[in-house]
């Protein structure tokens, strides 16, 4: 059994994780920008005071912050969350205007703010490509292969040979599918569409609910349905085949993140599950103890979380500025700055709620309040 890795370990491999993500994701930005021709006032790493940094030939501070949970780019004239044009905006001289945010064209700050989400999914995509490309694809059919007894396959009636069309009215494309689909469900009733011998059936199962602990001591649910799988068929994926293998694989995470959301605000799954920088710290030591391979897959699973959670519609957030800008396209004209200014305000408290939330949640899975009831009781 492996021990749960060390405090070094386990910070040094948080900073490995996160740092490179965010630096891409802003590199993203800035990259976009400079390609629209606007001047960048500061890239940083990280948030707080200014630890490390340097100014290059075209007036950019790069520098670190000392508080590594993100980062930003500055872009000339970006003078306010909702990056509209102030005062001290209009006062600029004409020619220096000319390279600031404000004074592009709606399509093209869109691009620039959704190049750094954008940037974090490519990340995603050549890691899932490569693992593709060197060691290949599993596959199998959406047939069942064996059914476990009593399991809730067995209670819904199907049979080995039985080919899943859909469960819950998402088709079945590979036993893949059915695994991953059942997985995020425990304890859900859904309908089974199946095909024996060419003619079209259909059931109800309830997924059943298997709680499993991993060698760090992590205890989780996952649902099962109770079936076996049929003969598993290794693919080699060619290099020009890797990326869109990977692209695939992105989706079809996200889908799951969607799916995952979905239950959390419907009521379906706890918000325990929720877990903030503390967790990834901890998931980010235990997988660099596992070794490179494990550890770079999690550094694609992180930064497809990170695009994802980037482009969510809300202020503060890249997508919040994508809805305010979608909005601004419809209507010929930006949001009110001052509904943008509240709005952003909400956004902010809203993730410093948040994060205040998961971080808590973090320390009740490390069984800090179960710690100090115990010393109080």
């Amino acid at each position: 059994m492996i021990d749960n890795p060390g405090f070094l370990l386990t910070i040094l491999a948080f900073i490995a994780v996160i740092g490179p993500l965010v630096f891409v994701h802003e590199m993203g930005h800035y990259l976009a920008g400079r390609w629209f021709g606007i001047g960048a006032d500061a890239f940083s790493i990280g948030f707080g005071r200014e630890i490390a940094g340097y100014t290059d030939k075209r007036g950019t501070r790069w520098k670190l912050g000392w508080l590594p949970l993100g980062g930003y780019v500055r872009f000339a004239g970006d003078m306010n969350p909702a990056s509209q044009p102030t005062a001290e905006w209009l006062a600029l001289p004409a020619a220096e205007r000319e390279r600031t945010f404000q004074a592009k064209p709606v399509w093209q700050r869109a691009i620039v703010v959704a190049a750094g989400p954008v940037v974090n999914f490519v990340v995603a995509i050549i890691i899932l490509a490569g693992f593709a490309h060197f060691y290949g694809t599993r596959y199998a059919p959406p047939v069942v292969g064996a059914i476990v007894a009593t399991s809730p396959a067995a209670k819904a009636g199907l049979r080995p040979g039985d080919r899943l069309i859909s469960l819950g009215g998402r088709s079945m494309e590979s036993f893949a599918d059915i695994a991953q689909y059942a997985m995020m469900r425990p304890g859900e009733t859904i309908r089974i569409d199946v095909e024996r011998a060419g003619r079209p059936l259909s059931t109800t199962l309830t997924i059943g609910t298997l709680e499993q602990r991993d060698r760090f001591g992590n205890e989780y649910k996952i649902g099962r349905v109770g079936i076996g799988s049929p003969p598993i068929e290794y693919r080699p994926v060619s290099l020009w085949r890797a990326p869109v293998e990977g692209t695939i694989q992105v989706f079809s995470i996200v889908r799951g993140s969607l799916d995952a959301i979905g239950q959390i605000i419907t009521g379906r799954r706890s918000v325990d599950e929720l877990g903030g920088p503390l967790r990834i710290a901890k998931v980010s030591g235990e997988q660099m103890s596992l070794g490179w391979p494990a550890f770079i897959g999690l550094v694609a699973l992180v930064s497809i979380n990170l695009g994802f959670i980037n482009l969510l519609p809300v202020p503060m957030l890249d997508g919040g500025h994508l809805f305010f800008y979608a909005i601004e396209a419809v209507r010929r004209r930006p949001v009110d700055q001052r509904v943008q200014e509240w709005a952003f305000r909400g956004g902010l408290a809203a993730l410093l709620a948040l994060m205040l939330f998961v971080t808590l949640n973090d320390l009740g899975q490390f069984g800090l309040w179960r710690n100090l009831a115990g010393l109080i009781g």
